[in-house]
């Protein structure tokens, strides 16, 4: 009898317990499709508007009523509506949460928000972080590009011509140069990105990222090949230049500023031809500075 009493609460326990994080994974997959849809938008690429706009539409009606209203509220205030927990901190605001609070969260019996900033919480089981090196006090203070990347991350000539090779070869540069601690886990997470929508655009250009790598900053990569890359882009284009970016979720908004500061600049032809034919990476680095410094600051 005894055996029987508790093990019905535990069956019970861990139903709820899968139910609810059936809805929590559904609520991350409509994020990022909200976040496709936005990069879209910010890239200046409205080819695939319609497409993403049917399925989050789709994703909505899947949900509870109560939690479809509740997360269109949050996201309408905010960039992101389910966010993790990292640290124990909520990595949209900062704010520590109380360690019943982050018990709370990994058990996902229930959908709990962040008592600072509303947003919804989740738990990360496994992600990568991010690394990234920190300036010195006796550097002069980072501007433009410069914030966001270094020399040690551009590959001025691809050694690959798939797209799952090229991210591959950008994650493992990360990793190698002390950027990010698993490159493995940042290659899937990469992949599973791509699934959703593919990130190369037009005039040559491809902009595949992570988000929630939290740890340290936005950070980005490049990587230019001169043969071109079999990435998916419109009309099967092949994609000459890759910007690759792990973005915290706190930088989130910014990273779509950046997003698109890119893209504007890398419309023009002249801009894309001043990154190609580098045989170094320094030299490549010199010339991304030196093409973004109008319009990123």
């Amino acid at each position: 009898m005894t055996d029987q009493s508790i093990s019905k609460p535990q069956g019970a326990a861990r139903s709820t317990k899968g139910l609810m994080q059936k809805t929590i994974n559904h609520l991350i997959q409509l994020q990022d499709l909200l976040i496709a849809r936005a990069q879209q938008e910010a890239s200046m690429e409205d080819v695939r508007l319609e497409q993403l706009d049917a399925a989050i539409q789709a994703m909505y009606e899947q949900l509870p009523p109560p939690i479809a209203a509740q997360f269109k509220r949050i996201e309408k205030k905010a960039v992101l509506g389910i966010v993790p927990v990292a640290n124990g901190v909520c990595s949209a605001c900062g704010m520590s949460l109380p360690v019943s609070l982050v018990h709370s969260v990994h058990a996902a019996d229930r959908l709990h928000t962040c008592p600072n900033c509303a947003r919804m919480l989740f738990y990360p089981e496994s992600s990568p972080r991010n690394i990234g090196k920190r300036q010195r006090r006796s550097e002069p203070p980072k501007v433009g590009i410069e914030r966001f990347s270094a020399p040690e991350l551009m590959i001025p000539d691809l050694a690959s011509t798939e797209r799952d090779d090229v991210l591959a070869e950008l994650c493992s540069k990360m990793e190698a140069e002390g950027f990010v601690d698993n490159g493995r886990l940042l290659l899937e997470e990469a992949l599973k990105r791509e699934a959703i929508a593919g990130t190369a655009i037009g005039h040559s250009l491809a902009f595949p990222h992570v988000r929630g790598v939290e740890g340290g900053g936005l950070t980005l990569a490049l990587g230019v090949s001169a043969k071109g890359v079999k990435f998916g882009g419109p009309g099967r284009a092949l994609t000459r230049i890759v910007f690759f970016m792990v973005i915290p979720t706190a930088t989130s908004a910014f990273y779509l500023k950046l997003l698109s500061g890119l893209a504007q600049v890398f419309q023009k032809e002249e801009a894309r031809e001043k990154l190609m034919g580098h045989d170094s990476p320094e030299k490549l680095w010199k010339a991304l500075i030196k093409v973004t410094k109008p319009l990123i600051r």
